[in-house]
């Protein structure tokens, strides 16, 4: 993998992909709370190598410590990514 599909955060390696899509999905419009759509844009970007890595939940870890979601984002999210991740 290239250096630039990963973001170092205070001398931890991150997934750029999600963090981008948490930081697009939560400036500008909206209340700044990560939406279900949002989550599920979260959800592929996981699900693109076909398998939840450490350094992906690293970045979930980091996403769920730094940014809001919507109640129901939250609870979508934890469910799919488990019923995903069972499967791998």
């Amino acid at each position: 993998m290239s250096e630039n599909y990963y973001k170092v955060i205070d001398g931890t390696r991150y997934d750029r992909g999600m963090l981008e899509i948490a930081d697009q999905t939560t400036s500008g419009q909206g209340d700044g709370r990560i939406s279900l759509d949002d989550s599920k844009k979260l959800l592929a970007a996981v699900a693109d190598g076909g398998r939840y890595t450490d350094t992906e939940k690293q970045t979930m870890e980091y996403i769920r410590d730094n940014y809001r979601f919507t109640d129901e984002a939250d609870a979508w999210f934890r469910t799919e990514i488990r019923k995903w991740a069972a499967t791998k």
